[in-house]
């Protein structure tokens, strides 16, 4: 069976009557799958969306709300759990095998009858930075890209945050003095000359979870290589946004994202 392609979707629980949630089992790289799928209940073709998570197992796990609240923005919504969580078959690894997760759940929205195959957008958060500038490398035809507090230099997420170190040496083999070759193949910067989708980088300036340092690197690769990039940094905030702010980004940045297929 070729990625993306849904093996089971049942009913889930949503907390909105225009949107319709579904548990999906769907493939990547021959394993089994599990994510969260959101459908405007109107039977309209719409744009599509690949929200990719943060954090790793059940840390940042894929809430239904959050997947909604951009379903309601006008997009069908497909929210990978990675492999290795919530049932699905495989061990994550956190930007390395794991990345093609993401990269078939573009492939998801590609093959569903409702999705307008040329408007299919990215948002990455914190961890999932990493993911969605790679599924823009690997994935030619995206839309654009946005990633919201994301990472995007792993040698850095090993520096800044002591308290993962353990995690990472046990996923990603060791340190990146021991292994630099893993830690690069997991940070995008290295490639960001063969992504060719616009960027919207969102950052609070106080983030403690994923340095602002991420997002400057980012900006100035993308810049370097003459990429289309907007930056959209906030001195007062950290990695989480206050609710009311989260709403008027969220509005703003599917603004953003529906500009660049008008």
């Amino acid at each position: 069976m070729e990625n993306g392609t849904i093996i089971s979707k049942q009913r889930f629980p949503s907390p909105h009557p225009r949107i319709h949630l579904y548990s999906v089992t769907y493939i990547s790289q021959g394993l089994k799958v599990k994510g969260l799928l959101a459908e405007p209940v109107d039977g309209e073709v719409h744009d599509a969306f690949l929200y990719l998570r943060g954090g790793i197992k059940n840390v940042g796990k894929v809430r239904p709300a959050r997947i909604v609240q951009y379903a309601v923005e006008g997009f069908i919504v497909f929210a990978p759990f990675y492999r290795g969580n919530q049932g699905g078959e495989g061990d994550e690894d956190f930007g390395g095998e794991d990345r093609f997760d993401a990269i078939s759940g573009f492939n998801l929205l590609e093959q569903h009858p409702r999705v307008n195959k040329d408007h299919i957008h990215i948002l990455g958060f914190s961890r999932g930075g990493i993911m969605a500038l790679w599924t823009g490398i690997y994935c030619r035809n995206a839309a654009s890209i946005v990633t919201w507090g994301g990472v995007s230099d792993m040698f850095l997420t090993y520096v800044e945050r002591v308290d993962m170190r353990r995690m990472m040496k046990r996923v990603i083999g060791g340190t990146p003095k021991k292994c630099p070759d893993q830690y690069e193949y997991r940070t995008p910067l290295f490639a960001i000359e063969d992504l060719n989708v616009p960027v919207l980088i969102i950052h609070g300036e106080k983030d403690d979870n994923v340095a602002i340092e991420h997002a400057y690197r980012l900006e100035k690769r993308l810049k370097m290589h003459d990429k289309e990039v907007e930056s959209w940094y906030f001195p007062q905030f950290t990695h989480y946004f206050p609710p009311a702010v989260n709403r008027k980004v969220v509005e703003d940045l599917t603004s953003w994202m529906k500009s660049k297929t008008e």
